[in-house]
């Protein structure tokens, strides 16, 4: 039996092996970079081992490293969680040949189905259907087509092309971050299905040849083709049900499969389905099975790893519906471009956060409050899971838990789960790969922006509040409180679109008098256009027009009644950042000093790093003239590629930051000249000269 067991993964699926492994009675020992030394799943490990490495990144991918980590904290076992090395075949060979307990599928079963061409090979003679495919962009000649890496998955090394002009970009470039991801730039070519569905079966074998079916999964929506919504059951008929299961069975039993598995398809608007890879781990997805099962995937993985049979020899039945999304730090609205920083509150109420199957709402998370989020791991922070006994109720109850979670000091894509769980789309299950590219309407924030001015009242008042709260002599009075009450009180924030002024005055009573607000787009060349004292009131957006009054105000919470309705809104401040939760929706907003230090001034122009990373490639040179969309840059950063556009037609001046350049977040990158006094540049080799 296991006694020890290391996970050689982090996060949250280092923490969910962990509880598993509590209530088994084995010890844990977790492997950690420098970057997570101060992470949650280090501190709930039974021991750690700290893993030197070049890069964090770099860290986990050091066979020799983990394996003596093994060996010194004495553990006999070893889980690889997802990702990483949990679908190396030399990692797993090398846990074997060290004496220690492998928990996954054997190597040679890993390496099979690791080389995407070769699984498609061995898997068509057992009879499970495939897309046609190609090696040679020559041989290409119907699109679109999607270009895949070959030795990996989650979306990497994954481009669409719709065109035979695209398509030799597109396999370089998926060459590139496969090559940055896996280690293996090898890419091949397959027919790409408009508004098909990704459904994909959870499989489990033992030692003594059983494999089971344990249900399907909908992962249908994606983005970047990484999945951010799964489900169980999927909505197919019972007829295809059976064959996907079948399908699936066969592929395991064609390989002698041990262990947790997952033989993902794509399903055909024709009711046509065909195989597109098997993942040789446990998936992210693995709860939403457990939430509908009531089984423990983690708990038979580590049964299977110790010899025995599985505890069920046939599909187990489905109790209800289970949905999982996951919460990811990175702005949809700029193109999932990965977010970085502090998380200062992560709180998910009326979950439960014990990495376990659970009727209700599921909470599996690799951060906590103050949690670090860098640029080195992916972007995934948590999953969050809800069951019930319909999907329309589970959707429901996950919408409603995610839009009353705080989540503040770091941008996620927490309004586009909401949203796309509450349309009408998802609610009919008219549901495809192509959901978010149809369905603009649900990167929208939802916070509507003339609710804005609301939240910005509500921050000014709990400010005020802490003030008062602070005082140290005569704090029994209102805040501003004057023996004349001419004088308002002003206050400033940056918000989402730019500046936001709040003007407001509260009488002897500590009621509110009077209120106004203006807002100013990020981009106002007027610096006066967020003046409160304004007495342009459209600047101020509806919510300036109502009835609104004052009922309660404290440093973490404000109501409202605004045209005789309530309203509560929690109030978090973090130094100068102010976080708003209201019931339309969360702000975050940064209150501007009144007495604001001097700072350097930007040139006009420049294009800043969004966030740390290192310039792969520089598409232009100075001199170029560009027009609004060329790619002038590409970043790397959280293990994937982001093209830096040119924002408006000029003329590049600056490169500050060559090919193979590190840069921090705010870092210039390139400036762009868009006046028209910019005239045509000189090239630099005269055979390039348009004229």
């Amino acid at each position: 039996m296991i006694r020890k067991l290391l996970v050689a993964n982090r996060g949250e699926i280092a923490r969910r092996v962990f509880a598993t492994c509590r209530a088994l009675g084995v010890q844990t020992v977790a492997v950690h970079s420098d970057a997570d030394a101060d992470a949650p799943f280090v501190a709930e490990a039974d021991q750690a081992v700290r893993l030197p490495g070049d890069t964090p990144v770099e860290t986990y991918l050091r066979v020799e490293r983990i394996l003596d980590a093994a060996r010194r904290s004495g553990a006999d076992a070893v889980h690889p969680g997802y990702g990483f090395l949990a679908e190396n075949a030399e990692f797993a060979a090398a846990v074997a040949d060290a004496g220690l307990t492998w928990v996954g599928p054997p190597a040679k079963v890993i390496a099979a189905m690791g080389d995407k061409l070769a699984a498609k090979a061995l898997l068509a003679e057992a009879g499970v259907p495939m897309l046609p495919s190609w090696t040679d962009t020559g041989e290409v000649t119907d699109f679109p087509v999607l270009v895949k890496a070959s030795a990996g998955g989650g979306g990497r090394g994954m481009r669409v092309v719709r065109d035979a002009a695209g398509l030799s970009e597109a396999v370089a470039s998926a060459r590139r971050e496969a090559a940055a991801a896996f280690g293996d730039g090898t890419v091949f070519i397959e027919r790409y299905v408009e508004r098909g569905r990704h459904v994909e079966v959870q499989i489990f074998g033992d030692t003594h040849g059983t494999v089971v079916a344990l249900g399907e999964r909908d992962c249908s929506i994606q983005r970047r083709h990484q999945k951010i919504v799964e489900e169980t059951p999927a909505v197919v008929d019972p007829e295809l049900r059976a064959r996907l299961h079948e399908a699936a069975v066969a592929a395991g039993r064609a390989v002698d499969y041990v262990g947790a598995g997952t033989v993902e398809f794509l399903l055909a608007p024709t009711g046509e389905f065909f195989f597109l890879e098997m993942n040789t781990r446990l998936q992210v997805e693995h709860p939403v099975t457990e939430a509908v099962t009531g089984l423990d995937l983690v708990r038979w993985q580590l049964l299977v790893a110790e010899g025995e049979p599985l505890p069920l020899g046939t599909t187990p039945p489905v109790d209800g519906h289970a949905i999982e999304v996951r919460l990811c730090a990175e702005d949809p609205a700029q193109g999932f471009r990965p977010a970085t920083g502090t998380l200062h509150r992560f709180a998910v109420p009326g979950a439960s956060g014990g990495f376990a199957p659970t009727k209700g709402l599921r909470l599996d998370s690799g951060v906590v409050d103050g949690s670090t989020v860098g640029v080195h791991y992916d972007s995934m922070l948590a999953k969050v899971v809800a069951w019930a006994p319909t999907r329309a109720e589970a959707a429901r109850a996950l919408a409603g838990a995610l839009a009353r979670a705080e989540i503040h000091g770091v941008t996620t894509n927490r309004d586009l789960l909401v949203r796309v769980l509450r349309s009408p789309e998802f609610g009919a299950a008219r549901i495809d790969t192509g959901f978010l590219d149809r369905h603009p309407e649900v990167f929208a924030p939802l916070l509507p922006a003339d609710r804005l001015p609301l939240a910005a009242l509500a921050a000014a008042l709990a400010s005020a509040a802490a003030r008062r709260a602070d005082a140290r002599v005569l704090a029994g009075l209102p805040s501003g409180w004057r023996n004349v009450p001419a004088v308002a009180q002003v206050s400033r924030f940056t918000g989402p679109d730019g500046e936001i002024g709040v003007r407001y005055r509260l009488d002897r009573t500590g009621g509110l008098a009077e209120w106004s607000a203006a807002h100013s787009a990020a981009d106002s060349a007027d610096p006066g256009a967020a003046d409160p004292e304004s007495t342009d009131r459209s600047a101020a957006g509806p919510d300036a027009e109502r009835s609104v009054a004052l009922v309660e105000a404290a440093p973490a919470r404000v109501v409202l009644d605004v045209d005789g309705v309530r309203q509560a809104f929690r109030v978090h401040r973090a130094g100068s950042e102010v976080f708003v939760d209201g019931p339309d929706g969360a702000a975050s907003l940064v209150e501007l000093p009144r007495l604001p230090l001097p700072t350097a001034a930007v040139a006009a122009g420049s294009l800043l790093a969004p966030l740390p990373g290192a310039v792969t490639r520089v598409h232009v040179q100075v001199g170029q003239r560009v027009t609004a969309g060329d790619p002038l840059l590409t970043l790397e950063a959280m293990k994937l590629e982001h093209q830096v556009l040119a924002p408006t037609d000029g003329v590049v001046t600056e490169l500050p930051v060559p090919a193979g350049g590190q840069v921090r977040t705010g870092a210039v990158l390139a400036v762009i000249d868009g006046s028209p006094a910019a005239g045509d540049p000189t090239p630099s080799n005269p055979e390039e000269d348009p004229r």
